[in-house]
């Protein structure tokens, strides 16, 4: 595929190269057995959303006229083609990994079978919960070439099962469902001479095919996986008469019947039923097609079971309890001092007290909250709810549009509806990706405004696993700009302007340009300049230009990126000024910071927005400023942590993708350095 010369790499292409990071983690015989199952998961998970969106968007720009696919960088054809292949490499990889942690598992007495290796008495267990727990859940079709194909359910698996004869004249196709979104996908049989077996639900499924099929009078009955993902885009009409609401329930019924994007199945699979499958899906061979092994749907291994697998287990980092707070009023401290909290070193309970204490304290009137995912069963919810109970005005924006969070958003949106929350949906055309709180509490006959900007969501599962930072504050200069976010919020025809925070769609792209040419021109005098950039995604045309004239004025660019990074350093016409960094580790990278030299007066600041067009562009987010200097220096420890690693930081760089930094000397693992770092500082 031809690549436009100098700075820029294909999105899609990048985003591959992340998820093969996410591979690496599995393969890595340095981490414990159980979380490189757990890696397998969430590799398979994040290929299904990849495809599920953006392979979904090629597609649907594959079909634009030539005209307009000429002013694209990459022609989506050429794309979709390149990332077939690096997705059928990628999957030959994902299996040898598979079978060789089958192979260590059995190092801890622990053995994933089959149904073609139960003993006897294995088999009298699962008979039994089969015919108790399976068998009504099952609900087989029988398929043939006059009727109607059933339309297969996106990110669920089935098993399309061929009846023949020995002789082969008499055969018959049929579907069954594997009913993993209602039942375990694993089943623990009971242990015998310290050895655990492990059986997965499809292979229980095969076990009983003759039962199941019993009515029939076939000799042979086989079983082949199959999985087909659908496009996921939502489609919106024009309607003005149905509520945003009744738009989006009506987007989410057509996502179930949505076009195919990618069809796997079992490359063992007979060629008479592939050839019935792809008629009747109306695929060609190739198109989307993948040939893969005997199992589909490995998100299912990020919740593998929890077996003994003796030492080879991760150290326990317990969340720290917050130095500055530590069992006292959240808003009193915040009142004294700035308060950054880190996640999951230090414990998501700060934010739960805030709201909890704001719940229930007679001089707050107010509490304004942006919600974009949620938990689900949410204490920020519960908090919400029992401040309307206690007569505070609570108002939250629920953003509906949280890509597969849609659903949950709805139900939550209802519930906030009926408890008496005042529920906004945010702006028409921008997804409002903000971080915020404000609570509006009298003193002394005026109201005090104590505020919240992050850079992860208002979700305490997650809080668990990603890494994000929250700024409590009751700076004036920032809680006052947040009151007129949230007033734009109820009133979007009035546009505000902003001294201290960094809003998109309106400031972002102009604000942090005008700051990467402030180190352009301090450089040009001879000043150290110096941008450090940690985001997860960078792929904006206009910023890796402008980050790549940085670099060759002189600039010292770092970037850690998590995932997505189209700029090409280390290409022919960039500059040896950029260098790029990505970890991936236990938990992950989510927090954006992003730090100025400025001549050394550094400018620091923490943001819910990446460097994508549509953060930039077509969102709401917000930037915060960090003005107070101890947490100034907490954020550039943290990157000077982060940039130290040689773990598992791996190069970005053009000729080193994926390689991993190797330095001499004490190794660092970034995400276990920074919790002794806010370790230390606690105690």
């Amino acid at each position: 595929m031809q690549k436009k010369e100098l700075e820029f790499e294909n999105r899609e292409i990048s985003w591959l190269a992340f998820n093969e990071r996410v591979l690496q983690e599995a393969e890595d015989p340095t981490n414990p057995l159980r979380e490189r199952f757990k890696f397998l998961g969430i590799y398979s998970n994040n290929a299904d959303e990849f495809y599920r969106v953006r392979v979904a968007s090629l597609r649907r720009l594959s079909f634009l006229s030539s005209k307009l696919k000429s002013s694209l960088l990459h022609h989506p054809k050429d794309i979709l083609k390149d990332i077939q292949e690096l997705f059928i490499q990628h999957q030959k990889r994902f299996e040898k990994t598979y079978r060789m942690l089958k192979e260590d598992a059995r190092q801890f007495n622990i053995h994933i079978i089959d149904e073609k290796k139960c003993n006897v008495g294995q088999k009298r267990e699962l008979s039994d919960y089969f015919h108790e727990v399976v068998r009504t859940s099952l609900v087989p079709i029988m398929l043939d070439k006059k009727n109607n194909f059933p339309q297969l359910k996106d990110k669920g698996i089935c098993l399309a099962i061929k009846l023949s004869n020995v002789n082969g004249r008499k055969v018959q196709y049929a579907l069954i469902e594997v009913p993993s979104k209602t039942l375990p996908r694993f089943k623990v049989l009971k242990a015998k001479d310290d050895k655990t077996s492990v059986i997965m639900l499809e292979d229980i499924i095969r076990l009983h095919l003759k039962d199941i099929f019993s009515i029939f009078h076939y000799e042979l009955i086989e079983a082949y996986t199959i999985k087909l993902t659908r496009d996921a885009e939502l489609d919106f009409d024009d309607d003005l008469s149905m509520s945003m609401i009744d738009q989006l329930s009506k987007s989410l019924v057509g996502r179930k019947t949505a076009i195919p994007i990618r069809f796997i199945f079992d490359k063992t699979m007979p060629e008479d039923l592939k050839k019935f499958l792809f008629q009747k899906l109306k695929l060609k061979e190739g198109e989307h097609t993948i040939a893969g092994g005997k199992y589909h749907n490995f998100k299912d291994f990020i919740d593998f079971p929890s077996l003994d697998f003796g030492q080879n287990k991760h150290e326990e980092l317990p969340p720290i309890k917050h130095p500055a707070i530590n069992g006292n009023s959240v808003m009193s401290c915040i009142k004294k001092q700035d308060v950054l909290v880190n996640y999951p070193y230090h414990s998501f309970s700060v934010i739960i007290d805030l709201l909890r204490e704001a719940a229930i304290d007679p001089e707050v009137k107010r509490i304004q909250i942006n919600l974009y995912r949620v938990a689900k069963n949410s204490k920020i919810i519960n908090a919400l709810i029992n401040a309307v109970k206690n007569g505070k005005k609570v108002v939250a924006i629920v953003e509906l549009r949280a890509r597969f969070d849609e659903e949950n958003n709805i139900y939550w949106a209802n519930k906030l509806k009926a408890e008496g929350v005042e529920v906004l949906f945010g702006v028409p055309g921008l997804k409002v990706h903000s971080k915020l709180i404000l609570i509006s509490r009298k003193e002394r006959g005026k109201l005090v405004l104590y505020g919240h900007v992050g850079t992860g969501n208002f979700n305490e599962g997650t809080a668990k696993l990603y890494t994000d930072a929250s700024l409590l504050t009751a700076d004036v200069r920032i809680t006052s700009e947040i009151a007129r976010v949230f007033d734009f919020f109820a009133n979007n025809f009035k546009i505000k302007r902003y001294s201290h925070l960094i809003i998109s769609p309106t400031g972002t792209r102009r604000k942090f340009i005008k700051l990467i040419q402030n180190e352009i021109k301090n450089a040009n005098k001879g000043l150290k300049a110096e941008i450090i950039l940690k985001l997860n995604n960078l792929a904006d045309p206009a910023m890796i230009k402008k980050l790549v004239e940085a670099g060759k004025a002189g600039v010292k660019v770092k970037l850690i990126i998590r995932s997505t990074c189209c700029i090409l350093a280390g290409a022919i016409g960039s500059s040896k000024n950029i260098t790029a960094i990505s970890v991936v580790d236990r938990f992950l990278e989510h927090t954006r910071i992003l730090v100025f030299k400025n001549a050394g007066d550094e400018k620091v600041y923490l943001s819910s927005a990446d460097w994508m067009t549509r953060n930039l562009d077509r969102r709401v987010e917000v930037s915060v400023p960090i003005y107070d200097k101890k947490l100034q220096k907490t954020l550039l420890n943290i990157l000077k942590i982060k940039l130290s690693d040689n773990c598992k930081a791996r190069h970005l760089e053009k000729g080193k993708l994926n390689t991993y930094v190797k330095t001499k000397g004490v190794k660092v693992r970034s995400q276990l350095q920074e919790y002794k770092f806010f370790k230390n500082e606690a105690d």
